[in-house]
Order: C-alpha cells, then structure tokens, then sequence
C-alpha cells in the first residue's frame, strides 16, 4: 500500500487521521449518563473513574429522533441522518402504502467509516448486540481478504466467513448465543471485542450493546448497576491492551409512567382519527422495531402524513395544544431542525416531553409484556449523552456542539497521537 493512503481518510467531507494504535468506539446503547455516574459513585466502575481522571469526560448529543439506527448509523458515518438517510428504526413509503423496517442496506445514502477504512487497507471490527444493524453497518466491508469481521451476538451462531469475516462466532468466542432480551447480549459484544483485539487487532473497531437493561431499570438499582460493573470488567480490558477508546451512546433514557405505573402515552392516530376521519392520516413512530417486548413500540417521536386538502396548521395548532407534546414541526422546519432526510419524513413531526410517549391507536400496542414502569427515549430529553475518551484531548469540544457521531474522529484523533507507546 502507498503510505500517503495511511496518512488520512475522508469519508463523508470529514479528515480521520490514521490511527497507530486500534481506535475503538463503544455505544452503550440507552445509556443515561446517570447510569455511569450511579455506578462510579457506588464503587462498581474503577476502571472508568480512572479513565475519567486521565483523560476527557464530556456530554454530547445525539441526533434526533434519539433511536437505536438513526444513531448508530451517524456514529457509523460520522454525519446526521441528512446524509446517510437512516431516520428511523421504520418507515413509511407513500408510494407503496407500505411500513418497512429500514435495517436493509439499500436504505444507507453514505459510506460507513467502516467502509472508508477498509478500502485504505485498515482491518476492522464491529460487533453488534441485535442483528437489524449488523448489514447496514457492514455495507461496504469485503470478507475475502481477512481484514474485516461483522457479526451479531443474537445470531452469532449463524456467522460465516464469507458473509461475517468468522465462522461460528459463538463456537469461537466459547459462549452460548444469549437471549435477545438480556444483559447476556450485550455482555457477548464485550467479550468479543476483547477477543478481536487480542487477536484480530484491527485498526478500526466498533462495539454497540442493547438497552434491554436501561429499558426496565433506572439509574442506580442493583440490576443497571451490575449491567455497569460487568461492563466495566471488559474495558479494563481493552484499555489494558493499548487502544483508543471513546465511549458513547445512541441515546438516554427516561421514565415514561404515570404514578401508578401504568405507560403515560399520547395515542396521536386516534387524535386524528377523531378529528379528520378514520385512518385518513397515518402515523408512524420510528421506534417501531421486531424488540418491542421492552417498550411497546413507545417513544417520544413521531412523524404523520396528513391527507391532502387538509389545514395542516389548524391540526399542528390543535396538537401544539395537547399536554405532553412539546414540539410540533412540518416537514421542511423538522428537517432543517433535526437534519433528517425530506423524503423520509410525513408532513409535520411531534416530540413528546420528558416523561410522555406518543403511540398510533391504543388497541395497537401490546403492553402486557411490560412487567416493569416504561423508560423509554426518542425525543430532545434523551438527547444528552456521555462522551469519554480514554486519552487526554484538551480540544474536545463540550455539547451541543459535540455529537455522538463524532466519536470515531476523536477515536483515530487520540489513536493517531498515541504513536507507539500503548495506552497512558
């Protein structure tokens, strides 16, 4: 390879220096920077209160709508939704009538960081908790010349060298594939990237949990606090082994009950139901995934087609009015707002408040699996996310301006400085 091709890489009109040491991003997915600070202040974290004394603690913010694939695939991409399209876990296609998932590559518009490391002759890694991110995060990637691996926990058994970059990856981490709703899922991802490290030493590495934990436990109870202690075991590791770490999330999380319990929902389709006629609006919330066992399909974001001929700005003043509805935007506002993709988007856009979700009809959503008061995210309250690098960078910026996505930048940035000498 010519080494000015190692010098940088520009993937989506941002310079990535080229890391002499692995960079790692790590998305603790739903993690609430009151989870870490619960559990540093317990005594179950040693490894991030050291790490958070030498190096840089800041708070960034995700993109919005503050969901699992919109975020994933901006730190992926290093860009918010605008450019890479991923707006939701779901999606509405008017000119099918259709609601799909949107975990198919052809839905990604950008080059992953991934992708662009990869074809300047990089090794990389990423490992995911749930299967729906594994394509999209691996678009790109090319398995024939073992430099890249890309596997899921939930389907670990299933991988193939020619389409994950490893065989059995289950067989070969020497765990059983764990339960998609478990701590156990995220702890595989963990485990694997102590192993990749070890062994496969890529330059570039990813690693993103669930948030099945942050789901049902607040801050500071013992279950979110053993989940943080496990965590902490393994990063101990990999800051162990030398590489640049930047911690980070997708997302927060917030409680979204009433008192007694019981989910505090805004049914925006009946609204409108009621208002305009049966089923002559469609909502869509794009928290809607195969996983809602953990939040019913409930979050704090929403997006509507209205029908054609209707007073947009009487119905959007109408739901401005609702209690719990903080925002209320058409399309071209909450695009230039949140940076989100025009054609992906309904004609207005809702976010919920911080202890409010928004859901479709009432007789649409499944809460009986619900066995714990809802946390739930989506909306600007859940926006506010950690930020940690494993090395000192006193020109880290501090939020608003610090993204989640910006995290492999600061990632390579620290592992480009590190030069030879291994972790501080």
């Amino acid at each position: 390879m010519n080494q000015m091709s190692k010098i940088s890489v520009t993937v989506n009109g941002r310079r990535y220096p080229w890391p002499r040491v692995p960079a790692i991003a790590i998305c603790l997915d739903g993690c609430e920077p009151a989870y870490l600070d619960a559990a540093i202040d317990a005594g179950l974290m040693p490894a991030l209160k050291r790490i958070k004394e030498r190096g840089a603690v800041r708070l960034a913010h995700s993109v919005i709508p503050s969901f699992t694939n919109p975020n994933n695939l901006s730190i992926a991409t290093g860009s918010p939704p605008a450019v890479h399209g991923i707006c939701g876990n779901y999606l509405y296609e008017p000119s099918t009538g259709e609601e799909v998932m949107m975990n198919d590559p052809k839905f990604l518009r950008a080059p992953t960081i991934f992708q662009a490391f990869y074809d300047a002759g990089a090794r990389v890694a990423v490992v995911t908790a749930k299967d729906k991110l594994r394509a999209l995060l691996g678009k790109g990637l090319r398995f024939d010349e073992e430099r890249a691996v890309c596997f899921s926990s939930e389907k670990s058994d299933k991988a193939t060298r020619a389409e994950h970059g490893i065989d059995n990856a289950s067989a070969w981490l020497g765990r059983p594939v764990p339960e998609v709703y478990s701590a156990a899922l995220s702890e595989f991802v963990f485990a694997a990237g102590v192993k990749l490290l070890r062994e496969f030493r890529p330059d570039i590495m990813y690693l993103t949990t669930t948030d099945y934990v942050q789901h049902k436990y607040a801050p500071g109870v013992p279950e979110a606090n053993s989940f943080y202690e496990m965590f902490d075991r393994y990063l101990a590791e990999l800051d162990g082994l030398g590489a640049a770490i930047v911690v980070t999330a997708d997302h927060g999380m917030k409680p979204k009950h009433k008192a007694d319990g019981s989910p505090d929902v805004i049914y925006v389709q009946d609204l409108l139901d009621e208002w305009l006629g049966k089923d002559a609006a469609r909502v869509i919330l794009p928290i809607t995934d195969p996983y809602v066992v953990h939040h019913g399909a409930l979050g704090s974001f929403a997006t509507a087609y209205l029908p054609d001929g209707c007073d947009r700005g009487e119905i959007m003043a109408r739901l401005n009015g609702i209690q719990g509805i903080d925002v209320v935007l058409d399309r071209s506002e909450a695009c230039r707002r949140f940076e989100l993709p025009e054609d992906r988007i309904g004609d207005i856009v809702l976010v919920s408040s911080e202890n409010k979700t928004l859901g479709t009809s009432e007789h649409r959503h499944d809460l009986a699996a619900l066995d714990e008061p809802l946390r739930s995210h989506g909306g600007l309250t859940e926006q506010e996310v950690p930020f940690i690098v494993n090395r000192g960078l006193p020109e880290l910026p501090n939020a608003p301006r610090l993204r989640n996505f910006d995290a492999f930048f600061y990632a390579v940035t620290a592992a480009a400085e590190a030069g030879a000498e291994g972790a501080l």
